[in-house]
């Protein structure tokens, strides 16, 4: 179910509620992985979609300088302020989706994205608020569950109306990993597929993306999906 904000925002109550014991076996799982986009950070951090504050203790015992994130749902951006004061984060959480960061241009590090853009309504508008706010050479890391090959993709997409509706919006069929590689204001130096995820949501990818230093690409465009 899910209930609407006085600003229009979507709320998902229940699904805050349950989250974080029904994925409890998927976060064992993946708990490398998150490590993996919390190793060697520094300077300013943004962790896009915070959700209950999964990543939180990774990011806390990182190298960062400083952690902001974003959350629009209050229900879940409750229990991240929970889990920040548990694993001792000091972080400011901003009840804004990723298409509107309320940062300013060229001023964070590094941009985590951590099994978020499968519910980003815009995922372009969210990405040129990556491009937008990281510094030239600053990092794009991401831990996404994008669309499958084959049968398991046909299952994804068949599944997809009910799961939406159950999991907040999430898309199981996305091929966001394309679009990231796609675009040209990003460098990529790391990308792989992992044997990480559940189906349906597998195939899991990792990746880190380097915000070009040319002012050439301000102008590059992604091609449509």
């Amino acid at each position: 179910m899910t209930d609407s904000s006085p600003d229009g925002t979507d709320e998902h109550p229940l699904f805050a509620a349950i989250y974080d014991p029904v994925v409890a076996p998927f976060e064992r799982r993946i708990a490398p992985q998150r490590r993996w986009l919390a190793a060697d950070l520094a300077g300013t951090v943004l962790d896009i979609g915070v959700g209950t504050g999964a990543m939180f203790p990774y990011l806390a015992a990182s190298g960062a300088d400083e952690v902001v994130g974003v959350e629009p749902d209050p229900h879940m951006r409750k229990r991240a302020v929970e889990r920040a004061a548990e694993c001792g984060l000091s972080v400011t959480i901003h009840p804004t989706g990723a298409e509107s960061l309320p940062l300013a241009a060229d001023s964070v590090d590094v941009v985590v994205a951590a099994l978020v853009f499968c519910t980003i309504p815009d995922v372009d508008a969210a990405l040129d608020e990556v491009a937008r706010v990281l510094k030239p050479g600053g990092e794009f890391r991401f831990l996404e569950h994008v669309r499958a090959d084959g049968w398991a993709g046909r299952l994804q997409t068949t599944v997809q109306p009910v799961w939406g509706r159950l999991a907040a919006g999430c898309q199981l069929d996305r091929a966001t990993d394309e679009r990231f590689l796609a675009d040209d204001r990003f460098e990529t130096v790391a990308f792989e597929r992992l044997d990480a995820g559940i189906p349906p949501v597998a195939p899991i990818v990792r990746g880190r993306l380097v915000r070009r230093d040319d002012p050439d690409t301000e102008e590059a465009r992604r091609p449509a999906p």
